[in-house]
């Protein structure tokens, strides 16, 4: 079963409608108005070292991890994460949560439209 998780950080004071940012931020290359731009590399460096455990392929200019059982494939730009996740248990899908709560970019869910934050 195919799950995504997107994350993305706002500025201070300002909260756009989600659905919108998340179709901007995954079908286009703009930067938008009101969103910060995020830590890439340390955000893949924590997930590296978090799921070191599990085979990458970060061939495609993005990163595959796979553990035999679930899988998932990292998509970034300067503003938005998206973890396009395959077979993986709930532990792991919340580690990745955890992980981006740690850079204050909580999740959307483009499955239920929904994002986890205080708003």
């Amino acid at each position: 079963m195919s799950y995504d998780l997107a994350f993305w950080k706002y500025k201070k004071d300002v909260y756009l409608n989600n659905d919108e940012v998340y179709l901007k931020v995954s079908d286009e290359e703009e930067i938008i108005d009101g969103l910060e731009y995020i830590p890439i590399d340390n955000i893949l460096e924590k997930i590296a070292k978090t799921f070191s455990h599990w085979q990458t392929d970060d061939s495609h200019n993005y990163n595959n991890f796979n553990n035999g059982a679930g899988a998932f494939e990292t998509y970034t730009k300067a503003q938005f994460v998206l973890f396009s996740c395959n077979g993986m248990e709930g532990d792991d899908l919340n580690l990745i949560i955890d992980i981006m709560l740690e850079f204050e970019c909580p999740l959307y869910d483009p499955q239920v439209q929904e994002r986890f934050d205080k708003k």
